[in-house]
C-alpha cells in the first residue's frame, strides 16, 4: 500500500512552497493551517503529511544535493520526489513527477560521502562555519541531534494536577506518557499525538513545554508572595510555570513588546487557573523605568537565534543569517543592561536563551558582569541538544548593591 495519495502530495507541495518562498510564513503555522483545511484526512494521513513536510524542511540542503540543483518555486515536486526516494517511502507515479530524471537522483543517493559538512548536516554554509567556530569539533554532534525529531514533552500544571495524575488522565484518553526523572513537572509522550484535542488540555491540566525549558523557571528560585517580572514573556509558557511554582501567590508582571502575544498569554492563564499574572505592553522605556529596583526576581528569556530548538523549528535555519545573529547579540546586551535595573538589591535574575552559541550565552553574561560589577554570577547551565532535549543556556545572576 502506498503511503502518499495525490491530495496529500499537493498539500505537502503547497505548504513547502509557502514556507520557503513567502515572507514571515513559519512551518508550524503553515502545517497547522493545512491540516485545518483538510478535516477529512484521517489521523494516519495527517501524521504522514506532517512528518514528510518537516523532514523535507530539515534535510533541504542534502535533498538539493540529491536533486542536483537548489530549490526554486518550480521544482518543489522534484524536492519531494528526492525525499521519497531517499526515505524509501512508497508512492504512485504521479503526473507531477513526469519529466524528473529519477535515475540521476538514485545515482546521487548511492554516494556515501558529501562535498561539504554543510550538505551532510543540511545547514547553510555560513551556519556550519559559525557553529564550528563557536563550538569546535562538537558542532557536528550537536547538529546530528538537532536534525532529529523533537519528543513531545508536557509540563503538568501543578495548580490543578500532579505528574502522576496527568499520566493517568491522559491514559484514559488513549494518550500514553511517562514522567521524566530529573524534571519534577515533566511528562513525555510515548509517541506524537494531537494533545490539544484532549479534555486534559481543555481543562488546563498541562502546557506543552520542552524539558530543558522547564529548568529556567526552576532556576529563578521564586517564592510565594514575591514580585516577579517576566521581561520577555511572549505567549507566556514560562510565565505560567512561574505562576505554578509560586502557587498563585505574589505578583507576576509579564512584559512584552507585542500586545497580541500578551493577549494569548491571558487566554492561556485563564485556562491554567493562574490568577497572579498582570500583563503590560512595553510601549516605551517608561514601562521599564517604573519598575526600577522593584522586582525580587526578573526573568530575561532573551530573543536569540533559536539554534537550540531546530529540532522543532527546522525552517528557522533557512530564514536567519549572520547579520541577524549579529543584530540579535546587540539586542541581548541592551536588554540585559536595561532590564537588570528592575531588580531590587539582593534580588536575582535569570538570563536565558534557546541558542547553543557561546557568543549569545556565557559571553554575553561575562560582558554584562564586566560592565556592571554590582551584579554577580551565582551559577550557569548549558544544556546541549545532544543531551536529548532542546538546547538552552541559563545564568542566575544576583544584584549585590
Amino acid at each position: 500500500m502506498e503511503l502518499i495519495h495525490r491530495n496529500l502530495l499537493i498539500g505537502i507541495h503547497d505548504a513547502l512552497q509557502e514556507t520557503f518562498f513567502e515572507k514571515n510564513k513559519y512551518a508550524d503555522k503553515v502545517i497547522e493551517r493545512l491540516l485545518k483545511a483538510h478535516k477529512k484526512w484521517g489521523s494516519q494521513d495527517r501524521a504522514v503529511v506532517s512528518e514528510i513536510f518537516y523532514n523535507i524542511i530539515r534535510w533541504k540542503k542534502r535533498l538539493e544535493y540529491y536533486m542536483g540543483e537548489g530549490v526554486k518555486p518550480g521544482n518543489i515536486y522534484k524536492l519531494i520526489l528526492a525525499y521519497l526516494l531517499w526515505s524509501k517511502t512508497k508512492y504512485k507515479k504521479f503526473e507531477e513527477f513526469d519529466g524528473i530524471k529519477t535515475a540521476d537522483i538514485l545515482k546521487k543517493l548511492e554516494k556515501t560521502s558529501f562535498p561539504s559538512k554543510a550538505i551532510q548536516h543540511s545547514v547553510p554554509e555560513w551556519l556550519a562555519e559559525t557553529m564550528e567556530k563557536e563550538l569546535g569539533s562538537d558542532w557536528e554532534k550537536e547538529m546530528i541531534a538537532l536534525n532529529e525529531q523533537a519528543p513531545t514533552v508536557l509540563r503538568a500544571n501543578t495548580l490543578k494536577t500532579s505528574v502522576h495524575e496527568l499520566v493517568n488522565e491522559l491514559r484514559e484518553e488513549q494518550v500514553e506518557s511517562f514522567p521524566l526523572k530529573k524534571y519534577p513537572d515533566a511528562v513525555q509522550l510515548d509517541e506524537k499525538k494531537n494533545v490539544f484535542l484532549t479534555s486534559a488540555f481543555k481543562d488546563g491540566l498541562f502546557e506543552v513545554q520542552d524539558a530543558s525549558s522547564q529548568k529556567i523557571g526552576e532556576m529563578l528560585d521564586v517564592q510565594d508572595g514575591m514580585r516577579v517580572v517576566d521581561a520577555c514573556a511572549g505567549a507566556g509558557g514560562k510565565t505560567l510555570h512561574l505562576a505554578a511554582l509560586m502557587k498563585n501567590k505574589g505578583q507576576i508582571i509579564a512584559l512584552d513588546i507585542y500586545n497580541w502575544k500578551l493577549a494569548e498569554l491571558k487566554r492561556r492563564a485563564k485556562r491554567a487557573g493562574a490568577h497572579n499574572i498582570e500583563t503590560r505592553v512595553i510601549e516605551d522605556n517608561k514601562v521599564i523605568k517604573r519598575l526600577h529596583g522593584k522586582a525580587d526576581r526578573v526573568l530575561i528569556d532573551a530573543p536569540c537565534s533559536g539554534l537550540g530548538v531546530l529540532k522543532r523549528n527546522p525552517d528557522s535555519k533557512w530564514k536567519i543569517d549572520q547579520d541577524f545573529i549579529d543584530r540579535i547579540k546587540n539586542e541581548q546586551q541592551q536588554i540585559l543592561q536595561d532590564y537588570s535595573k528592575m531588580l531590587k538589591i539582593g534580588g536575582k535574575m535569570v538570563y536565558a536563551t534557546c541558542s547553543v552559541l557561546p557568543s549569545e550565552n556565557n559571553e554575553q553574561v561575562a560582558s554584562f558582569l564586566k560592565n556592571n560589577p554590582e551584579y554577580t554570577l551565582i551559577r550557569e547551565e548549558n544544556i546541549m541538544p545532544s543531551e536529548g532535549y532542546d538546547g538552552f543556556y541559563m545564568a542566575l545572576i544576583q544584584r549585590m548593591e
